[in-house]
């Protein structure tokens, strides 16, 4: 079974890698594409964060990764299947993250935190309600927090898409 999907919006932001930390710093704006009526954005400014659904388009379908394998590459930390990280290559090269919104302005949403590179399809936007945050306690491994400890810090020199 195929499903097609086309982007909702895209993102506007400073960053043109995805490198893997200093996140915390990023601003990005996303704009929604022609076909979509202004007031789609309507009401979300009453949300403090929303998730954005994205696809990693700058991943080659030759990068896929379908296995397990070291995250990072860092051979001390443990070989995990695909769906135990949150890499960019994975098999249907989709990313999500929740960010803290700045303002939504006409057909644009501004946000912080997006690890997201410029021009970045966006398949979904979803207001963050906290009934759909987890019930019970959240735990991780050992190497998937030393993984992220850089990932939100903020970073000199990058910039805002504001």
């Amino acid at each position: 079974m195929m499903f097609a999907m086309k982007p909702v919006a895209f993102v506007a932001a400073a960053r043109r890698s995805p490198d893997d930390d200093y996140w915390g710093a990023q601003q990005a704006c996303i704009t929604l594409v022609a076909d979509l009526a202004a007031d789609a954005l309507a009401g979300l400014e009453a949300f403090s964060h929303v998730e954005v659904v994205f696809v990693f388009h700058g991943v080659e379908p030759s990068q896929v990764v379908t296995g397990a394998r070291h995250p990072r590459s860092n051979r001390q930390w443990p070989k995990v299947g695909i769906f135990a990280q949150r890499a960019k290559d994975r098999p249907n090269r989709i990313g999500s993250t929740i960010c803290p919104i700045v303002r939504v302005s006409d057909r644009s949403l501004y946000v912080r935190e997006l690890d997201a590179i410029d021009a970045t399809p966006v398949l979904d936007l979803k207001p963050v309600m906290r009934e759909f945050l987890p019930r019970s306690q959240v735990h991780q491994p050992a190497w998937a927090s030393e993984l992220m400890q850089h990932y939100w810090s903020s970073s000199s020199g990058q910039h805002s898409a504001e």
